[in-house]
């Protein structure tokens, strides 16, 4: 059996109104909105009385989701550092192909967010960069040269 297609990618926000600034300014529009709890979430999490307030995002070619949500129950879980670097074990960012990397960035920068390091070509094929948005969250930019 393989994988069919990546249905989404989830990020655990605090802050959702920000998450929806820092998506939004790369160009993802909302799906829906919604409130999920009850037995089957507890089941699924492995956590008791789980109570999130649940936001998808679509890119614009619609092949792409992305899930904020936002844990009202129980409390969120603090990492240490709060702000990891990308050398962190673990999921660290997602990719999106970007028209200008220089007009992402800035509009990225508009909501808050900054760059961790700096803009770097890859060869002639493209422009990249990782940008830290809320809750930590990294995404990488990349614009197709060729």
């Amino acid at each position: 059996m393989t994988i069919k297609s990546l249905d989404h990618v989830s990020v655990v926000d605090d802050d959702l109104a920000a998450a929806i600034a820092f998506f939004t300014g790369l160009g993802m529009t909302i799906e829906g909105e919604m409130p999920v709890e009850g037995p089957w979430v507890d089941r699924v999490n492995g956590l008791e009385s789980v109570q999130v307030d649940i936001v998808m995002m679509r890119t614009p070619d619609g092949h792409g989701r992305l899930e904020l949500t936002k844990f009202r129950n129980p409390r969120l879980v603090e990492i240490e550092p709060a702000i990891a670097a990308t050398n962190t074990l673990g999921l660290q960012s997602v990719i999106f192909t970007v028209e200008s990397v220089d007009d992402t960035v800035a509009r990225l920068r508009a909501n808050g967010a900054e760059l961790v390091g700096e803009v770097a070509q890859y060869e002639d094929k493209y422009r990249l960069c990782y940008m830290r948005g809320p809750a930590g969250i990294i995404v990488a930019l990349a614009e197709e040269l060729f």
